[in-house]
């Protein structure tokens, strides 16, 4: 199955890659794909240039969404959880409204260390993140009850939240309209440079994620069962919390706060494997959330036209359904089970 899904997502990339205002043959782009040549000097351009760097995108930021909530799901024994569940988009959207609507002597101090346009919205997102995230870290040194911590990251989140929206209440409407387009998501305008950077700091907190299987497992069955299976639970919690952080914190830099994927790609990895073991369900989550991200990324860029739907628009249309679906069906969801 896990063969099938990597297969099929080797496929999915390759058509999102040939759909567009200009459509490239599918066989010349699998044949960029493995010598960077698409038989063309346009197609090849266009593919190195517009297309990749977008499928790269969508594909990194759906495989690490994928794989940081279902280990929110499994640490907190919640099938709500999300990889923003701590409250690390709350604090990349306040850095980001800090710069794009300015706040006084703080928007524009923030400023000062980040600069203006593209990247100083990057480095803005990821040292709001930061900041929650080395909170949360703070928080978590006292605290030995994850349901505790999850109550903890929901209020930070609230606070954080409550700032960005002081800061739309009294924003003006040009800076406002350029919020509320970065916090509906896109995977397009991503340098390629600036992509495998992106690939890069996901994939290392991924590894660390996939490197946790075992335990995870054992955590499963509660934080008492998985110590006297010999697991540090502190640590593992400390290395989940930090890689998932890593990956909600870089993924709503480039991208803006993608939502759904984080929850609903678990539990569909679930219905598809049929296993809980994350040594098959990491790998599985990671696939399907590349295949969900890059087929979202090509719908939208079907519009006829220069229009671009927003990505949060068709992620919502794909991960509503997909959590109803579930919490409907599944016995073991509906009590409150992950």
């Amino acid at each position: 199955m896990v063969v099938g899904l990597a297969v099929v997502a080797v496929l999915v990339v390759a058509v999102a890659a040939a759909v567009g205002t200009a459509n490239i043959p599918v066989p010349a782009v699998i044949r960029f794909l493995f010598s960077g040549d698409a038989g063309d000097p346009g197609w090849t351009t266009l593919l190195d240039r517009v297309r990749m760097p977008r499928v790269g995108t969508a594909a990194a930021a759906g495989a690490g969404l994928a794989l940081a909530g279902l280990v929110m799901q499994t640490l907190f024994a919640n099938p709500l959880a999300d990889p923003y569940v701590l409250g690390i988009s709350s604090g990349a959207s306040l850095g980001v409204a800090l710069v794009t609507l300015g706040g006084g002597t703080l928007g524009a101090g923030f400023v000062a260390i980040t600069g203006t346009g593209r990247l100083g919205v990057v480095v803005a997102a990821a040292i709001g993140a930061l900041a929650v995230l080395l909170l949360i870290l703070l928080f978590g040194r006292w605290i030995s009850s994850v349901v505790s911590l999850l109550i903890i990251g929901v209020m930070v989140s609230s606070a954080v939240g409550a700032v960005t929206s002081l800061l739309l209440a009294f924003a003006e409407p040009a800076r406002l309209q350029q919020f509320i387009t970065w916090g509906l998501g896109s995977f397009s305008g991503v340098p390629r440079d600036d992509m495998i950077l992106m690939v890069i700091i996901i994939a290392a907190a991924g590894v660390i994620i996939l490197l946790l299987s075992q335990s995870l497992n054992a955590m499963l069955l509660g934080e008492r069962y998985a110590r006297t299976m010999g697991v540090r639970v502190r640590l593992v919690r400390y290395l989940a919390i930090t890689a998932t952080a890593v990956i909600a914190g870089t993924v709503t830099a480039y991208c803006g706060p993608i939502a759904f994927l984080g929850i609903a790609v678990p539990h569909l990895a679930r219905l598809v494997i049929g296993t809980s073991d994350h040594r098959v369900l990491l790998p599985a989550s990671l696939l399907i959330g590349v295949i969900i991200s890059v087929a979202c990324s090509m719908i939208t860029q079907l519009p006829p036209g220069d229009l671009v739907l927003p990505v949060n628009v068709v992620s919502a249309l794909v991960g509503v359904p997909v959590v109803l679906v579930v919490l409907l069906r599944s016995r073991r969801l509906s009590a409150g089970a992950v």
